[in-house]
């Protein structure tokens, strides 16, 4: 049994119950037991005074790439939660495009004991929609499902078969899971490097136009409409696909979103000086975009931000531009990066940031947590808005370093997480009593 906790005098929001007052939280038995002023502390509590702090859900991604199987050299999910826990993150949903692809039943339960050992951030496996993302044919959803998976993708490849995409969603429906994709048209996007536009024109660069991500997002909506079921679409990156996402919810369509913190802040000009660590995909886009998915995050067209936690060794990283990976690492930066970015600029308030990165991304995958209601489990996080820092990736609990935030000014960030009443993470020592 968990020992007992109070965490006192704390600014508590709970977007999930539209909380945001002065409060104590008492955790006991691994769960959320209270939740209001002048809460009393069962005999033999630890009481941590929380004053100046904020006390919030834990933090929910819904895309991460954390490596194992295959690649443990750049990333593991203990090395990958661990991450996730300083960043404030009590859950994580993990991508299948590893080294075998996690598309069978003993992959997902592999990614699910692996996680139980770490004993860390909760880590969700992702299926593959298909076998050995191939685009072929379908995975066992069902198996999968039973083993501890909470959606399918073949995210890092598009779902190109219009057919297979359409029994996907339908197949899914019958699980009440989400398809998250990759929205992508190949050909189109095909040996780009980075958006398409005067940037990757003066760079001598080949660019992916807008276009091939929007033509998918188009699609993806139409299917859903045809079968009823729920598509999550992946990293959103520019102002036409917001609007198209916009048109399908006010349909009725059952489609959700994600963006990232780099989409939010960055533009392509970060590719200026051929800086790979701005090279990623979708590529960083044009001021015009960041502005509509800043306004679209605000309103909910599109639902949550999740990181694209997307590891990559050195050397890889360190090549030409055009050889070099995509991807960033987002799990330690992305709740600085948005405070900073979002909130203390006014785009957003606090709760509304909260909401989008815990509340609103757990609801979409049907996941525990996103909420301090009593007798849900006591994923929760404790943040310090004051406290300014300087990114520096050799501090990173990731394995890899592949951050174009490096050197970056932030405000904000975890100090304490707890998933299930247990501290996985701490930043500084609260007094205890």
């Amino acid at each position: 049994m968990n020992r007992a906790l109070v965490l006192r005098g704390g600014r508590v929001i709970d977007p999930s119950r539209n909380l945001d007052e002065p409060a104590d939280v008492l955790i006991q038995d691994g769960k959320v037991a209270g939740v209001g002023r002048g809460l009393g502390a069962p005999d033999g509590a630890e009481v941590r005074d929380v004053h100046d702090r904020v006390v919030a859900p834990g933090l929910v991604d819904v895309h991460v790439h954390l490596r194992e199987p295959g690649n443990e050299d750049v990333e593991t999910i203990a090395t990958g939660a661990r991450a996730a826990a300083a960043g404030g993150f009590t859950a994580v949903c993990a991508m299948p495009n590893t080294d075998p692809v996690t598309d069978n039943q003993a992959a997902v339960g592999f990614i699910v004991r692996q996680s139980v050992r770490a004993g860390l951030t909760r880590v969700y496996p992702i299926g593959a929609i298909s076998v050995g993302q191939k685009g072929e044919r379908l995975s066992e959803f069902g198996e999968m499902v039973g083993a501890g998976a909470v959606a399918v993708s073949d995210d890092g490849k598009p779902v190109v078969s219009s057919h297979l995409m359409r029994t996907a969603l339908e197949y899914a429906r019958t699980f009440g899971i989400p398809v998250a994709d990759h929205c992508e048209e190949p050909t189109l996007a095909d040996a780009g490097v980075m958006h398409e536009g005067l940037v990757s024109a003066r760079l001598g660069l080949k660019g992916i136009p807008a276009a091939a991500e929007e033509i998918m997002v188009a699609r993806d909506a139409l299917l859903a409409g045809l079968t009823g079921g729920h598509v999550h679409l992946c990293h959103i990156s520019t102002r036409g696909s917001v609007e198209l996402i916009r048109r399908a919810k006010e349909e009725g369509i059952r489609v959700t979103a994600e963006v990232t913190p780099h989409h939010l802040t960055l533009t392509d000009r970060a590719c200026e000086r051929y800086d790979t660590h701005a090279k990623m995909n979708p590529p960083l886009r044009e001021p015009a975009d960041v502005a509509a998915l800043r306004t679209a995050l605000k309103h909910g067209v599109l639902d949550c931000i999740a990181s694209d936690h997307a590891p990559h060794a050195y050397d890889a990283k360190e090549a030409a531009f055009d050889d070099a990976p995509f991807g960033i690492v987002g799990l330690e930066t992305a709740f600085g990066v948005a405070h900073t970015e979002l909130v203390l600029s006014g785009i957003l308030t606090l709760p509304e940031l909260i909401h989008r990165m815990s509340t609103a991304p757990a609801a979409a995958f049907g996941l525990p947590g996103g909420t301090l209601a009593p007798g849900a489990p006591a994923d929760v996080l404790v943040l310090d808005l004051t406290d300014s820092w300087t990114v520096d990736p050799a501090a990173f609990c990731s394995k890899s370093r592949n951050t174009p935030f490096a050197g970056r000014a932030l405000t904000g960030r975890a100090v304490l997480t707890l998933v299930g009443g247990k501290v996985v993470h701490q930043a500084d020592a609260p007094v205890a009593q």
